[in-house]
């Protein structure tokens, strides 16, 4: 099994969520590795301002999170992603997130963005 590219400065768009996940079609996330850190800041629908931070083995991320939504309530948890390369070269991520701060579970799917700002 062959491990994807770095994420490093690739940009990724929410395409589906579940449960009381709070990302969606227009959250936008700007990722940076390094060194097997990885870490995105992210905003946009409604999430006003949120960050990430984990580690990366092989093909696997393993994060945690926080954002403050629109309504400007903070929230936090974790998330456990599985990176793909989709035909056209672009990455997806498979994420199974579980929030900390409050009750809730879900499975969401992010995918690189091109000549998004």
């Amino acid at each position: 099994m062959s491990t994807a590219p770095s994420v490093d400065g690739r940009r990724f768009a929410g395409v589906s969520n579940s449960g009381d996940g709070e990302v969606g079609r227009a959250t936008v996330f700007d990722y940076h590795e390094s060194d097997g850190l990885v870490w995105a800041e992210y905003s946009g629908g409604d999430v006003r301002l949120g960050r990430l931070a984990g580690t990366r083995e092989g093909d696997r991320l393993s994060f945690r999170y926080v954002h403050v939504s629109v309504d400007g309530a903070s929230s936090s948890g974790r998330c456990e992603a599985r990176i793909e390369v989709l035909d056209d070269g672009r990455l997806r991520s498979h994420e199974s997130w579980a929030w900390e701060s409050r009750p809730g579970t879900g499975e969401s799917v992010v995918e690189e963005v091109t000549g998004r700002t």
